[in-house]
């Protein structure tokens, strides 16, 4: 069993200087019912605490390590640029190559800018969405985190569903008059509210695969729906492709499913690690951005050359190999199917939902496909589940509400060895 001492003081010391002792809320492990985990280091598949220990990751740092830890030519391509300058507050050619790659991956983006975080990606994606359309209401679906701009913070999911906060304190009621709720995977919905604000909505943003309620896949024909009614009435069709970007598909959730956005928001892979973000999306909806247009938007740190060289050097390997994804998602296949054997050994009604190189384990008997059913399954026997792994050595996302994911780095010994500690842990919970 692993000890924590070393992470139990360093918390206690956090707390003094910093709110709750983390920087962002999921880390502190509240709904696990204990504290977290200081690490300390990672490599390929592993990451090492602050007392020593090792486990095999499955967070990946939220999902960015689709190469695994220091990657050496990631690593290479950090250390190359930090001996020429960390920031220039000015364009760069990597900045370029960046933007022609994500185009190249994406046909539905024409023209691209960088930002700093998921959050300013989303947040300037409505911003132009609204100015575009000279509408003011965007539509989201209950369960959808899309960063903690206050446009988002009404029934969001990931760490607001975790700690049991939907909406936040701080957030003005006329900000959140011009968000409209829908539901997930329910067209009616969407109906519904096309029918009493088809001339005020400007856009609808949407998690095309939900990854901040566990994992919730789409029906067949739910984003064609939205892509349709988007087109009838006037209003734009945004993905939030934070999480799914260049990690489901070489082109995304959109390639997977066939369907163009008019915008997309994409970060975690094209920073390789390091902060980032990006939106982008058909040139005359993009060309109204300053110094284009009249939409302002500005970021000092705005495609970083550090994290541009790692962002960059990441998708290079990931071009290099044709059957990229196709083998990460085979790995991902093979541990899925592994803890379903465990599950159905013990009888316990569960399931795994998997995607591309993520997904999820929901600890319940009912089909899981939107944010009230998630919100259904048994957190408390995820809580139980989840410290068993980890003292076992498999880190796993402090959240019955976030998604576990594969890197290229993890193979079939540590596959294996993370299926049979799974059984471990299954059959103490069986036993209860």
């Amino acid at each position: 069993m692993n000890q924590h001492d070393n992470s139990q003081k360093l918390f206690t010391r956090a707390q003094k200087t910093i709110p709750g002792g983390v920087n962002s809320p999921v880390r502190a492990f509240k709904s696990m019912g204990g504290n977290p985990v200081f690490f300390k280091s990672g490599k390929g598949p592993f990451l090492y605490d602050v007392d020593g220990n090792e486990y095999i990751d499955y967070v990946s740092s939220w999902g960015p390590l689709i190469l695994g830890y220091c990657h050496p030519r990631v690593v290479a391509a950090i250390q190359k640029q930090a001996e020429k300058a960390s920031s220039f507050g000015a364009p760069t050619e990597m900045e370029v190559e960046m933007a022609e790659l994500i185009c190249q991956w994406f046909p539905s983006i024409e023209m691209v800018r960088m930002v700093n975080s998921g959050t300013e990606a989303t947040m300037s994606a409505i911003r132009l969405a609204r100015a575009y359309t000279k509408r003011n209401k965007i539509v989201k679906f209950a369960g959808c985190y899309h960063g903690h701009a206050d446009s988002f913070l009404i029934q969001a999911g990931s760490g607001a569903m975790t700690l049991g906060i939907p909406n936040s304190p701080g957030v003005c009621q006329s900000v959140a008059a011009d968000t409209l709720i829908a539901r997930y995977n329910d067209f009616a919905s969407i109906v519904k509210l096309f029918d009493a604000h088809a001339q005020d909505i400007a856009a609808i943003i949407v998690e095309p695969i939900l990854g901040n309620a566990g994992v919730v896949l789409p029906k067949e024909g739910f984003l064609q729906q939205l892509r349709d009614i988007t087109k009838k009435h006037g209003a734009l069709l945004i993905f939030d492709e934070v999480i799914t970007g260049f990690r489901v598909a070489k082109g995304g959730a959109q390639e997977l499913y066939k369907i163009a956005p008019d915008l997309t928001t994409l970060g975690k892979i094209i920073g390789g690690g390091l902060p980032v973000g990006a939106y982008g999306g058909r040139r005359d909806i993009m060309q109204m951005i300053a110094p284009l247009g009249p939409v302002y938007q500005a970021g000092t740190l705005s495609g970083n050359p550090l994290a541009m060289s790692a962002g960059l050097e990441t998708l290079r390997i990931i071009a290099e190999d044709k059957e990229f994804h196709k083998k990460l998602e085979t790995k991902t296949a093979r541990l899925c199917a592994g803890i379903q054997k465990n599950l159905d050994k013990f009888k316990i009604p569960a399931a795994t939902v998997r995607v591309g190189s993520m997904g999820c384990l929901f600890f319940t008997s009912q089909p899981v496909t939107d944010y009230e059913s998630a919100c259904q399954a048994d957190a408390g026997r995820y809580k139980e589940y989840f410290w068993h792994m980890l003292n076992l050595g498999i880190y796993l996302a402090p959240s019955q509400y976030e998604a576990f994911f594969l890197s290229a780095a993890h193979g079939d010994a540590e596959i294996d060895k993370t299926i049979a500690i799974s059984a471990q842990a299954l059959e103490k919970i069986a036993k209860k």
